[in-house]
């Protein structure tokens, strides 16, 4: 006879819960696809091996879920990425990454803020198009190495000179991590099959797929509208004011 107490049906909510989040994060994150192929598989498994109790036909089951666990890795890593991202920006999990971080925010590093959003308004009134990265938690030392390396205290009056229109490194990326600005002239990816207004060009689908592979901050002043949009986690919000963007990098509020 099988017995089902409140140890189970606790077990099978928390399963549920658990998986329902996985499905939401997944569906955000555009990997849904792979979490129903993998639940497919599951399922099929568990009918075969367990319920059926096939022992042939589970044996060869078994073998193919333990070894496809790696071969998922290495065929959807570049999702999987995307995915793990975006578990960690999801502000429901975001307790569970303080638990075990020791990251502290530093004085130094809210000090951007003020400078950066000087820079942007200035910009964008003189309509002079930027890019600029500002690194949360991932390491973005390898979109750092695609332009020049260097080490600087961020003011308002070097950003807008290295993205002025005549300056070598305009047409790239600025890299800000710790408080300094740590590259410029930058290479970063560009979103692919997203439908984005006509308005918004190449360095809007750039800023927009940097925020897909990574947990960055991503600043984007238009050239030719002389407006600010900011991406993050994959979303992006057009027509930013002075007062949003300080409240974004403060992280009093969300993109």
């Amino acid at each position: 006879m099988i017995s089902f107490g409140i140890k189970d049906a606790l077990d099978v909510l928390l399963v549920a819960f658990f998986t329902y989040q996985i499905y939401k994060l997944m569906k955000s994150s555009g990997t849904l696809p792979v979490f129903s192929g993998i639940v497919s598989v599951v399922i099929v498994w568990l009918i075969v091996s367990q319920v059926l109790e096939m022992r042939l036909m589970g044996a060869i089951l078994d073998r193919f879920i333990s070894v496809g666990f790696i071969v998922l890795v290495v065929l959807f890593q570049d999702d999987i990425r995307r995915f793990l991202v975006t578990l960690g920006s999801n502000p429901g999990w975001r307790f569970v990454a303080k638990l075990f971080s020791r990251r502290t925010t530093d004085t130094k590093e809210q000090n951007y803020i003020a400078p950066v959003v000087l820079a942007c308004m200035n910009m964008a009134r003189k309509k002079t198009g930027a890019l600029i990265v500002i690194r949360r938690e991932m390491d973005l030392s390898d979109y750092a190495k695609t332009g020049e390396m260097f080490m600087a205290d961020i003011n308002a009056r070097l950003i807008e000179n290295i993205f002025f229109k005549n300056s070598p490194l305009h047409d790239g990326a600025m890299i800000i991590s710790g408080g300094r600005i740590i590259a410029a002239g930058c290479i970063l990816p560009v979103a692919k099959n997203v439908s984005l207004p006509k308005e918004m060009g190449l360095r809007h689908r750039s800023g927009l797929g940097m925020s897909k592979e990574t947990d960055a901050l991503i600043i984007i002043v238009s050239e030719e509208r002389g407006t600010i949009a900011v991406a993050h986690n994959g979303q992006i919000a057009a027509n930013v004011s002075a007062e949003d963007l300080r409240q974004i990098l403060a992280g009093e509020r969300d993109v």
